[in-house]
């Protein structure tokens, strides 16, 4: 994820409970457990993927003006050009999965403080190119071209 506090394994005088994550990664850990727990809620498989669906919409809004630009336009494009993802959120973070697995994510730049947001795929993603093949693509604006190419390789991710 990201980078540590302090950049030691631990951190001292915790009695060794931590295993080092910045508070970044333990913000994204807690969102994770409420995400899990929110989805063990009894409720209809088309209830619970249309609330997980208002849920990242919800994400996006409340992001920073770029990572929010940024997001939608993805969102946008990934729903487009693969309906068969189901949008949820998976560590706090824009994610579409098919069938109950995460194919690809959108991590926005302010998530960890970092200087560009991320497209992410997963191991259910389809991308194989050979012995070796990009998982993620650092995106720092979505231009008409960047569509075009966020469509295809989400398109091949499902096959």
């Amino acid at each position: 994820m990201g980078k540590h506090d302090d950049g030691n394994a631990s951190n001292a005088g915790d009695g060794g409970n931590e295993v080092g994550l910045s508070a970044d990664e333990r913000a994204a850990l807690k969102e994770h457990l409420q995400e899990k727990k929110k989805a063990a809620r009894r409720m209809s498989k088309a209830e619970k993927e249309a609330e997980a669906a208002r849920d990242v919409v919800a994400k996006i809004a409340d992001m920073p003006d770029g990572d929010r630009a940024i997001a939608e336009r993805v969102h946008a494009v990934v729903t487009a050009a693969a309906p068969a993802l189901a949008p949820k959120l998976w560590y706090g973070m824009p994610a579409y999965a098919l069938d109950g697995k995460i194919v690809c994510f959108f991590q926005a730049s302010s998530k960890f403080s970092v200087r560009y947001s991320t497209l992410g795929f997963n191991d259910p993603a389809k991308l194989d190119d050979g012995s070796m093949w990009a998982t993620a693509f650092a995106l720092t604006e979505v231009t008409p071209a960047i569509e075009s190419r966020i469509a295809a390789l989400v398109k091949t991710a499902v096959g």
